[in-house]
C-alpha cells in the first residue's frame, strides 16, 4: 500500500499546482477580469467550513476545509470596498424566481454548524452587515455526529501503525512520518468514498476509532455549536439556519427512503430547537459523487426554496430552472490568496472546469 500511498499523494500535489499555476496566470493576465461578463453569470455562492487561526503541525489532510479569520476579513473587506451586493439566500431565491438581477450577488453560507462559525466568521460578517446562511447537520448539534473525516485525521496523527478492516481482510498502514501520514489518509479516505454504503463507511470508522481509541463524538462536542449556541446566532436578523440532514450522510450512498428521511427530519428538529422552518438545504460533501438527480428532486419535492451543492461554479440564470442543484465557490484553506479568491468568484476558472457550460447537474 505505501507505494501506491504516494503515487496518490504526488497526483495530489501537481493537482494542486496545476490549479495553483492556472489562478495565477488568470490574476496577473487579467483575463479573469475580461472574461467576467461572460462567465461571471447573475452571482455566486461562497462555501465555508471552519474559519479558524492556524493550527499547530505539518500534518492537516483536512486544512482545505478551513481558512483563517484574516484570510476570510481580507476577502470580505475587499469585496465589500469593491461595491459587492451581499445578499441572503432568501433573495437568491426571489431573484431567481423573478428573474430580476438588478446587481450581481454574492452569498455567504456556512456548513455543518462548526463553533468557530460563531467566534471567528459572524464577527466578520457583522462588522461589514453581510447577511449569511449556516447549514446546520442535526446530529453535530445533538452532539451524536460522526465526523468522520476528522476522525480519520486524528487517528493517523496520533499512531504509527493503524489498522482496519475492510471486507474481512485486515489491513495495516505504516504512518511514521508527514509524508506518509497524508498518503495513508489520501488511500483510506478515497476508499471510504468508494464504499457502495453509508453504512460500510461508518462501520469501518467506528471500528477504526474504536480501535486506536479516539472518540468521534468528542470531535463533535469540541468543534460544533450547541443548540443554545446556535440559537443566539439565530437572532441575528443577518443570519439564516439552513438545514444540512441530521447525520451528514453521503446521499448518494442512502436509500431514497432514508434520502427523504434525512432532508424532512433535519428540518423538523431544527423546527422544534429554533421555531424557525428551514427553507434552504446543503447536501453533505456536495459533490457529484455526494448529490445528484435523485437528490435534487426529493429535495423540490419537499418544498427547499434552494439546495447547495460543492460542485464549482458561479451562478447562471439556467440555474432559476435547477434551485436545489446549485454550485458554490469555496474558499478553500490551500488557497489563502485574495487574489485566488477575487478569480474565483469571476467565474473564469470553473467555466475552464465545467467545459463552459453554465449547468451541471447530471
Amino acid at each position: 500500500p505505501r507505494q501506491h500511498n504516494g503515487a496518490r499523494a504526488a497526483v495530489t500535489r501537481i493537482r494542486d499546482r496545476l490549479f495553483r499555476t492556472a489562478l495565477e496566470a488568470l490574476y496577473f493576465s487579467g483575463a479573469h477580469m475580461m472574461a467576467r461578463p461572460l462567465l461571471g453569470g447573475v452571482g455566486a455562492i461562497l462555501t465555508l467550513h471552519q474559519v479558524r487561526p492556524l493550527r499547530p503541525g505539518r500534518f492537516q489532510p483536512n486544512r482545505l476545509l478551513e481558512v483563517t479569520p484574516e484570510f476570510f476579513e481580507r476577502v470580505i473587506r475587499r469585496l465589500h470596498r469593491a461595491g459587492t451586493h451581499f445578499v441572503a439566500m432568501d433573495e437568491v431565491h426571489r431573484r431567481m424566481t423573478e428573474r430580476d438581477f438588478p446587481n450581481r450577488f454574492v452569498s455567504v453560507t456556512c456548513d455543518d454548524g462548526y463553533r468557530d462559525t460563531m467566534e471567528f466568521a459572524y464577527p466578520i460578517l457583522k462588522k461589514y452587515e453581510i447577511p449569511f446562511t449556516v447549514y446546520v447537520a442535526t446530529s453535530f448539534a445533538d452532539r451524536v455526529g460522526e465526523m468522520w473525516w476528522l476522525a480519520l485525521e486524528a487517528v493517523i496523527a496520533s499512531n504509527d501503525l493503524i489498522g482496519l478492516r475492510i471486507d474481512g481482510r485486515e489491513l495495516w498502514f505504516e504512518c511514521r512520518d508527514v509524508t506518509e501520514k497524508r498518503a495513508v489518509f489520501d488511500h483510506i479516505y478515497h476508499g471510504l468514498r468508494r464504499l457502495k454504503t453509508e453504512d460500510e463507511l461508518r462501520h469501518i470508522m467506528r471500528e477504526l476509532t474504536t480501535r486506536h481509541r479516539v472518540d468521534m463524538t468528542a470531535i463533535c462536542a469540541e468543534l460544533c455549536m450547541t443548540w443554545q449556541e446556535i440559537a443566539t446566532l439565530a437572532t441575528d436578523p443577518l443570519v439564516t439556519i439552513g438545514a444540512h440532514t441530521v447525520n451528514h450522510a453521503i446521499l448518494t450512498k442512502v436509500t431514497d427512503t432514508a434520502v427523504r428521511s434525512e432532508l424532512e427530519n433535519s428540518r423538523a428538529v431544527i423546527e422544534a430547537a429554533l421555531g424557525v422552518r428551514p427553507q434552504h438545504l446543503a447536501y453533505p460533501v456536495g459533490d457529484r459523487f455526494a448529490a445528484g438527480p435523485r437528490e435534487f428532486k426529493i429535495a423540490a419535492d419537499l418544498g427547499y426554496k434552494t439546495a447547495v451543492t460543492t460542485r464549482p461554479g458561479v451562478i447562471f440564470r439556467q440555474h432559476a430552472q435547477h434551485l436545489t442543484a446549485l454550485p458554490r465557490i469555496s474558499l478553500n484553506g490551500n488557497f489563502q490568496q485574495t487574489r485566488y479568491a477575487k478569480v474565483l468568484i469571476s467565474g473564469a476558472p470553473t467555466a475552464l472546469w465545467n467545459g463552459f457550460r453554465p449547468v451541471s447537474v447530471a
